[in-house]
């Protein structure tokens, strides 16, 4: 097979900052060069290269934190969203279209231009409440490297809120400028549109930073969908759903057949229809170990780590009531003097889990049922 030769994301990224006619130029002494962009910022004090005396090494994209020194149109989330909007004005709209957007921020390195990183003021950003969880019955423990001690200071987390936030409007103002397209073509009403994130960030909460959590601050996202033909206006469902469910809901909405998959349409449950799953599993990364998976229905989450290798063996299971403890604090099984007062809610949740192993083919049902909750 010969595969084409194609460049990657960041190649065209940087195709793209070229052609506006920023030039690759040297740091000053008081800045670093982006990896991405391949132009200079400003790190911030949290970032792992600040200050030229004491500079470490880089430590991977979630450790830099800073201003990028270019105009905005020059960011990587312009990048991408003006590519988008460039193919939104080629499409003809008199036969049925589809157009994907992977918007890279808000997301590690955390590097934005100053009109975004200004936006907001870091004194002002609240400060996580379970920042100092000493995480002693819970699924993870404290992480023993020297860089990750500064997601449990207040100020530094302030800092990465302020600049978390400026990409979220960056984000925002692109997809403003795409449903201003849809508007100028006349066809808003009848195009479904679908907003959402393949994972949330931690932002200091248990004094971590991050996804691959199993805490709501990772796991927690949004889904927002539009069409205004169909879907009523300020519509809200608190039933937690999966993104398995998101192919499904767009073909239910576009009228076509649905083949057999791992998800469901959310059609019934957006128009208050009986007959969709209550519940959605989550599972992260590394399934040789164990995972985590986790099962959520209702405020109630089950956390657990199968006995697939004996890494996975020592990690502690956890039970969390999201009404009563929503900041993920106080785990209800584990070591709690009164974990036999949730064991059974705790099995009802094994059980769901294990029927979705079985629905999906997920090959860890026997691993699961050794498992004592």
């Amino acid at each position: 097979i010969k595969v084409p030769n194609v460049p990657s994301t960041v190649d065209d990224y940087r195709r793209y900052v070229d052609e506006l006619g920023i030039p690759r130029r040297e740091p000053k002494a008081n800045e670093v060069i982006d990896r991405k962009s391949l132009r200079p910022y400003v790190p911030l004090p949290m970032d792992a290269q600040y200050g030229q005396k004491n500079k470490q090494k880089y430590l991977g994209q979630g450790s830099v934190f800073g201003v990028l020194q270019t105009p905005p149109e020059a960011s990587l989330g312009a990048y991408m969203g003006n590519e988008a909007l460039q193919e939104l004005k080629k499409i003809k709209t008199n036969t049925p279209f589809s157009l994907t957007l992977s918007i890279g921020p808000p997301h590690p390195p955390f590097i934005i231009p100053e009109k975004y990183a200004s936006l907001f003021d870091p004194e002002k950003m609240s400060i996580p409440m379970s920042i100092g969880d000493d995480l002693l019955n819970a699924p993870y423990e404290r992480s023993k490297k020297p860089y990750d001690s500064i997601f449990r200071n207040p100020e530094n987390i302030q800092q990465m809120k302020a600049l978390y936030y400026g990409m979220v409007v960056q984000v925002d103002n692109w997809v403003g400028k795409l449903l201003d397209e849809l508007d100028r073509k006349g066809v808003t009403d009848n195009t479904l549109v679908v907003f959402t994130s393949d994972h949330g960030e931690l932002l200091g909460d248990h004094g971590m930073s991050g996804k691959g959590k199993m805490y709501e601050g990772s796991t927690h996202i949004p889904l927002l969908m539009r069409l205004p033909n169909a879907i009523p206006a300020g519509t809200k469902i608190n039933t937690p759903v999966s993104h398995h469910d998101i192919y499904s809901t767009i073909l239910d909405y576009a009228g076509t057949d649905i083949p057999s998959n791992d998800g469901y349409s959310l059609r019934k449950l957006i128009e208050n229809e009986p007959g969709t799953l209550d519940y959605t599993v989550s599972v992260w990364g590394d399934i040789e170990h164990g995972g985590p998976f986790m099962i959520r229905q209702g405020d109630w989450k089950l956390i657990v780590y199968l006995p697939v290798s004996q890494n996975s063996s020592n990690k502690t299971n956890a039970l969390y009531n999201l009404k009563i403890d929503p900041l993920e604090m106080n785990n209800l099984i584990g070591s709690n003097p009164e974990k036999d007062k949730y064991a059974k809610k705790a099995r009802e949740l094994k059980k769901m889990l294990r029927e979705w192993m079985k629905r999906t083919d997920t090959p860890y049902i026997k691993e699961l049922e050794k498992i004592s909750i």
